[in-house]
């Protein structure tokens, strides 16, 4: 899909609005792209086919280059799957290219950070400022990332009361997914640190000085997603190895009380086995004989099961 915007103003305020056809200062924003729709939107920009293409390798990862005054920026943005009731967290990548007169952005499939641009939800966008737009994105990033950060730790902690009550199979898959998902925003994460740090040292963008205190703005909220990425990886990392230890406990407990249980029934059948062997044996013409081995096993199996209890076998 392509799509074309760009600011007209309305008064005091500027207002983002779709346009047929692409003129100087437009946004570009092609999701899920045709070839067609490439080779249009590099003829009308002049970016090259490898640059629109670049955010379309979901294992792309996040870097800034330029060539002939053709900037591109890619970075990975957060993207929620939903897989029945299941909810995955990922990366995708986005393409955000800038030249003198346009701004094109590049993805698989329509994310929520550029819906809410495209849906008029920022203030103050303008795609005549390309270098302000550029940082919008950047920012409103950031905060989804930190969003969906919080989502992963209020999900884990309810997977963690689940466990409290029952210990199944569900959960720990469900802590296995969760665990994925803080792997791949750490390392997004990390590798959209370094393209925030090339852009403020990037020559080819230029940059005023509310810019530069957005930018600013940007990486303070990018290493705070880092280190709760890290911190919510961490305390994940510790819950799982304590159910594991949990798990392992009562495995061993399970298999101490089988055991005890089996010493304590052989007794009785030994005792009932030497009894009913085909050869003569003291006390068996006894009419009583039946009730004192039963009376006599029970005895030593009460004594035996009494006795582990109070070592604490069982």
């Amino acid at each position: 899909m392509m799509e074309i915007y760009t600011t007209l103003k309305n008064g005091t305020s500027d207002t983002l609005q779709r346009c047929g056809s692409a003129e100087k200062g437009a946004w570009v924003n092609l999701s899920s792209p045709t070839d067609a729709e490439l080779e249009e939107t590099s003829r009308i920009t002049g970016f090259s086919s490898e640059y629109l293409k670049a955010a379309l390798d979901e294992e792309e990862s996040p870097r800034i280059e330029s060539d002939n005054g053709n900037t591109l920026i890619l970075i990975d943005l957060p993207e929620i799957i939903s897989d029945g009731d299941d909810t995955i967290y990922t990366t995708i990548p986005l393409g955000i290219l800038i030249n003198e007169e346009y701004i094109v952005t590049v993805c698989l499939r329509d994310t929520v950070v550029i819906d809410d641009f495209r849906n008029g939800r920022i203030a103050g966008c303008n795609t005549f400022k390309r270098t302000r737009f550029l940082l919008q994105i950047l920012y409103k990033n950031s905060q989804y990332f930190l969003r969906y950060l919080r989502s992963i730790d209020r999900k884990t902690n309810e997977v963690e009361d689940s466990l409290h009550k029952s210990m199944k199979n569900k959960e720990l898959i469900e802590l296995l997914g969760i665990e994925k998902s803080l792997v791949y925003f750490s390392t997004s994460l990390k590798a959209n640190e370094v393209v925030l740090e090339k852009i403020m040292k990037f020559r080819q963008i230029r940059m005023y000085e509310d810019d530069a205190d957005i930018l600013e703005d940007v990486i303070i909220e990018n290493k705070q997603a880092i280190e709760m990425a890290n911190i919510y990886s961490n305390i994940l990392s510790g819950m799982m190895d304590a159910f594991a230890s949990i798990i392992n406990n009562n495995m061993n407990r399970i298999m101490k009380i089988l055991a005890s249980v089996t010493i304590i029934l052989s007794i009785p059948t030994m005792i009932a086995s030497f009894f009913g062997m085909n050869v003569p044996l003291p006390f068996q013409e006894s009419p009583m004989m039946t009730v004192a081995l039963f009376l006599i096993s029970l005895g030593i199996a009460l004594a035996l099961g009494l006795y582990m209890l109070k070592k604490e076998f069982i």
